[in-house]
């Protein structure tokens, strides 16, 4: 009662201050008698519905009452319901306990049997999803891993019919692993079209379809064409195995089910590796295509003034076509001086013929000895970035390392494939030149010879 007074007091004075305000704001006067009638209304009407609050709290009293015990027994009777379920959950503990031991005595060496089936069974099952046989016959893994399952629990045991196809499925794998079959099948091309081709199946090692290697998808079933194809040699071998119809045909066979021809595939062609050389390779490529085509055309020209000059020297009239014609031309032109005047004309005459026989045979000796000296030009250039490399990222990845200095002996084995032959050309072309002149020196010296004899 006490609150209800005081929340009526503080009630009274809320209601004065409104009043108040109310009475200042509409500036109206307001008489004590008024304002006395008022507040004794307002507690009359306060003091009513405290009056009805406290008569609905007393009426609602019995009823919590009521639910507070009902509740209590509803909780009396969910602790005995406990109790008696772990009663009865410690009895099923201890005779599942002793049926377990009963059903392993009874099971023996089953047990066992059991456990190496579950075994065989993963494994293979392992072992059928990833052979290409399965491209061929799909679906083999399903049935493994069913018996996996089940041999994995404990209330489920195996028939002697799924023994048995267990065993049937092992020895249909060993038997395909033997044949070399042929079926038509979807084959994803390049471009990403499929297209049905027939496909040949060397055992459980590669697949193949006119002519070029197949790779099998495991996850979507599905065969594609490997992007790169291994070098001719592989591809030409496995076209005359599709193509054969019997007897005996040489097939690189991968032993690994694709792993290496996977790697093989990977590895750089001709070209590619040229590429790796970079710019100092294709610098080395072009001085030795520049050797080949001087070396070209001094062996043209050179074989061509060979055959001119032994024309000339089966024939005593000189002609000028010929280095032999235009020295044997100097006799003619001073058929009355000595033979010491002859000689060094001659020697002049041979002098200007000099220059035309070893023309460009200097550039190529030079190109011989610059090219390896690019070359190792490129293989600092490349250990210089291979170490760059190592300084930003390590040594952690070593095929960057191993890829730049792969990069970097490029370009040592393009300089010593341009300098070898071109050192060859240049000595072969050198003896040539250096024929032709020994033939013009032997028959200026027969000239001097004969204006000799003559003057004695």
């Amino acid at each position: 009662m006490n609150f209800f007074k005081s929340f009526s007091l503080k009630t009274v004075m809320a209601a004065t201050l409104a009043l108040s305000s109310s009475a200042f704001a509409a500036e109206q006067a307001m008489d004590l008698d008024t304002l006395l009638k008022q507040l004794e209304q307002g507690q009359s009407a306060q003091n009513a519905q405290n009056a009805q609050r406290e008569a609905q709290f007393k009426a609602q009293q019995s009823e919590q009452v009521r639910m507070l015990r009902e509740l209590t027994s509803n909780r009396d009777g969910e602790l005995n319901r406990s109790e008696r379920l772990e009663t009865q959950f410690e009895e099923n503990e201890i005779k599942l306990g002793n049926l377990s031991d009963t059903l392993s005595k009874r099971m023996g060496s089953l047990k066992e049997l059991f456990g190496v089936l579950q075994q065989v069974a993963g494994d293979s099952s392992n072992k059928f999803r990833t052979s290409v046989v399965s491209a061929e016959i799909p679906n083999r893994s399903a049935f493994m891993d069913d018996m996996a399952k089940r041999m994995g629990s404990s209330t489920k045991l195996a028939s002697i019919e799924d023994i048995e196809k267990v065993w049937v499925e092992l020895q249909r794998e060993m038997t395909e692993q033997g044949k070399v079959s042929r079926y038509t099948s979807d084959v994803i091309v390049a471009g990403g079209t499929k297209t049905q081709k027939e496909v040949l199946r060397v055992g459980a090692f590669n697949l193949i379809a006119d002519g070029k290697y197949l790779s099998y998808n495991p996850e979507t079933n599905t065969l594609s064409e490997l992007t790169r194809q291994p070098t001719a040699r592989f591809t030409q071998s496995a076209a005359e195995l599709q193509s054969a119809q019997s007897g005996i045909v040489d097939f690189a066979l991968d032993p690994t089910g694709g792993s290496i021809l996977g790697l093989l595939v990977q590895a750089p062609n001709t070209k590619e590796q040229v590429e790796q050389g970079g710019a100092v390779g294709y610098v080395i490529l072009g001085v030795g295509l520049l050797a080949l085509l001087i070396a070209l055309e001094r062996f043209v020209s050179l074989m061509i003034m060979g055959a001119k000059i032994n024309r000339q020297l089966k024939d005593s009239v000189a002609r000028e076509d010929n280095p032999l014609g235009r020295v044997m031309k100097v006799k003619e032109q001073y058929p009355d001086v000595a033979y010491d005047t002859l000689e060094l004309k001659l020697s002049e005459a041979i002098l200007r013929e000099m220059p035309k026989i070893t023309r460009n045979l200097t550039l190529i000796k030079i190109i011989s000895v610059v090219a390896p000296l690019l070359g190792l030009l490129g293989t600092v250039t490349g250990m210089i970035n291979t170490f760059q490399a190592i300084t930003l990222f390590g040594t952690g990845d070593p095929k960057l390392m191993a890829g730049g200095i792969s990069t970097a002996l490029v370009t040592t084995v393009l300089g010593l494939v341009v300098a070898i032959p071109t050192v060859f050309l240049y000595t072969l072309l050198n003896t040539r030149s250096r024929n032709l002149l020994l033939i013009l020196q032997e028959q200026s010296a027969g000239i001097i010879a004969e204006r000799s004899e003559k003057g004695a």
